[in-house]
């Protein structure tokens, strides 16, 4: 009598706005797959709060050394895409199993072949390019309706809690006071003639704690954090934020 198939079972879910039960609910019917097979469950691996699209997760490299190992002989997922969401890492995540004798099979689409990765892979392909696109759309709308369009600069700090109607509020800043202080202070001593190194080095003096610290005094001031590029609006003096200034999709600026 032939042994049960060992089965992996991989979860993942995309952001950390979604709830960690999301992986348990991925286990648990994988799990009920299982069962009629009568595969034998092996281990159980997860990527929480992590993108499709990223190769860098720790569960799937773990996903890959146990199918090295030979510990397993079939890989069970809900769906493909939460194993991946690039075309071409998935024809090549298919190879791989495919060399090592390993199948993989999802509760959404059964046992998968090629055609299946080729036609799962453009709708994932497909599903990433508008997931940018309706991204780009809602920035592009908060910052026209003079909200933040992400991120966070030195002397804001983000507003949490909800409007009138019960809505979660969005794109909205508050000015900090004491690191707003921190930021006049940097132009009056720029205009006065100071360099940016010198400013940056009486700041660490004093023990004014940087921008990204948290607050808790690690890091420090250098001369880039208070004068950075011009060209790309970066560092305390050449943010636009603080003339009233919005920019939208500063990072592609070349």
């Amino acid at each position: 009598m032939s042994r049960p198939l060992r089965a992996l079972i991989y979860a993942r879910y995309s952001t950390d706005l979604q709830s960690a039960s999301s992986a348990e609910d991925q286990i648990r019917v994988c799990r009920q797959l299982c069962e009629p097979h009568v595969w034998h469950v092996v281990e159980e691996m997860r990527d929480e709060a992590i993108s499709g699209a990223s190769h860098l997760r720790q569960g799937l490299q773990r996903l890959h050394k146990a199918v090295r190992d030979g510990i397993c002989d079939v890989i069970v997922a809900e769906a493909l895409d939460r194993l991946s969401r690039d075309q071409e890492h998935m024809a090549g995540l298919h190879k791989r199993m495919a060399y090592h004798r390993v199948k993989i099979v999802t509760r959404s689409e059964g046992e998968i072949d090629e055609m299946r990765i080729s036609f799962g892979g453009l709708m994932s392909s497909q599903f990433l390019k508008q997931l940018a696109e309706k991204t780009r759309r809602g920035l592009e709308g908060r910052v026209m309706a003079g909200k933040s369009g992400g991120g966070n600069s030195y002397g804001y700090r983000v507003r949490r809690g909800f409007d009138t109607g019960g809505t979660v509020i969005t794109g909205e800043r508050d000015i900090d006071d004491a690191e707003a202080a921190v930021v006049r202070r940097i132009f009056t001593d720029y205009n006065s003639g100071l360099s940016a190194r010198t400013i940056a080095a009486a700041l660490n003096g004093e023990g004014v704690a940087p921008p990204r610290s948290g607050g808790s005094g690690s890091g420090s001031w250098g001369s880039s954090t208070i004068q950075g590029n011009w060209r790309r609006g970066t560092g305390i003096l050449n943010n636009e934020l603080y003339v009233g200034v919005r920019v939208l999709n500063r990072g592609r600026a070349s």
